[in-house]
């Protein structure tokens, strides 16, 4: 793999919402998800320090893929680390460096995603990336976290192929998914601490937008093949035995039954310790689930969360250090952040995401007219 690209994807200012003939995000037609308000952004950058990177880049009719990078800082995450936690919702993938973070409660280097595939590759270029920074000379071990979803429905994900942007080749609900990012501010009486969230949605189920059936409406919603055909035939108990199933193809959501994967990247400037930062990722689970989403067998929903506080801070070469951390009976109203700015970034990796076509799949994007009929029509949007 080309190790520019993940220079390029770590030092690159946050682009996930900058695309050509823009569509627009779920706040601009009116979905305002949850009582808090969002940072100026509306994106995991409006947390301090914070810094996204990734881009588009397309070859031929097969590759469609790529990497999207996430630093807590802009310094040497190696010498001066944050404090992190992760969420396992249902666990069918492939994040690299989990046990170690899991372990010491920290993060080390920034955050990767990619495809399902091209995760070894994308963890070898950034250990290269890493070990070249100034300071790293000596070092001899090193833990790369790189997360992914799966994105072959659009992309030669055998052959491999790296870019940057892992929002891609990505399908959620049935329709192009990709990268969706939004953030909360906390009133001042209750901190007035900031919470970002990043997502990388690539997952099935009925897709639900403010309380409306939008994928029903639509009709296209997992389990809908079986729902139709009303004749019995899909329970075990039919009397003619289990029923024969053949893997759906990319984008045929009748069949789906909720396989696909997200990751979603949790930051906020709240001095947390690791303890309460894992109790804050699985409050992400909460507004994954708002979506529509019941996290399938075949799904691995996967939620990193990380303080940027100073006060949390782990520099390498100290011994001891002084910590002032957010009191456990401070932490519900980030709870209610974390629900909200999840839910949000998922509507938004929709919202934004545009057609897609590669490996003779289209993935189309949510039809923007018919969803907003529907929301008005169940009160989600104004009229």
């Amino acid at each position: 793999m080309n190790r520019l690209l993940v220079a390029v994807s770590l030092l690159l200012p946050c682009t996930a919402l900058s695309q050509e003939d823009p569509r627009p995000r779920a706040r601009d037609v009116g979905i305002e998800v949850g009582v808090f308000a969002p940072g100026p952004f509306n994106a995991i950058t409006d947390v301090d320090g914070v810094l996204v990177g990734h881009s588009t880049v397309r070859e031929g009719d097969r590759i469609r893929t790529g990497i999207t990078a996430i630093r807590p800082h802009p310094g040497s995450v190696y010498h001066d680390r944050v404090p992190a936690a992760m969420h396992v919702g249902n666990g069918y993938g492939k994040l690299l460096g989990v046990t170690q973070v899991r372990e010491l409660g920290e993060l080390e280097t920034p955050i990767l995603l990619t495809c399902t595939l091209c995760v070894w590759k994308a963890a070898d270029a950034l250990v290269g990336w890493m070990l070249e920074r100034e300071g790293m000379a000596d070092v001899r071990s090193l833990n790369a976290v790189v997360g992914e979803t799966n994105d072959g429905g659009l992309n030669d994900i055998r052959a491999r192929p790296i870019s940057v942007g892992a929002g891609t080749g990505t399908q959620a609900f049935g329709w192009k998914g990709g990268i969706g990012t939004s953030s909360r501010i906390l009133p001042e009486s209750l901190g007035g601490f900031t919470l970002g969230v990043l997502v990388q949605s690539n997952f099935g189920g009925i897709l639900t937008i403010g309380g409306a059936p939008v994928g029903q409406e639509l009709e296209r919603y997992s389990f809908r093949e079986d729902v139709e055909r009303g004749d019995g035939s899909a329970g075990a108990g039919s009397g003619s035995g289990a029923l024969e199933r053949t893997p759906p193809s990319a984008g045929a959501t009748e069949s789906d039954e909720g396989q696909g994967s997200i990751m979603i990247i949790l930051a906020t400037d709240a001095p947390l310790s690791d303890r309460n930062l894992q109790r804050l990722a699985a409050r992400a689970i909460m507004g994954l689930a708002r979506t529509g989403s019941f996290a399938g067998n075949g799904s691995g929903d996967y939620v990193i969360a990380f303080s940027t506080a100073e006060s949390v801070r782990r520099p390498r070469d100290m011994a001891v250090r002084t910590v002032e951390e957010l009191d456990n009976g401070e932490m519900s109203a980030l709870f209610e952040a974390a629900v909200e700015a999840t839910e949000e970034s998922i509507y938004n990796s929709l919202f934004r995401a545009r057609t897609v076509t590669g490996m003779g799949t289209t993935a189309e994007a949510l039809p923007l007219g018919p969803t907003l009929s529907i929301l008005r029509r169940y009160g989600v949007i104004q009229p």
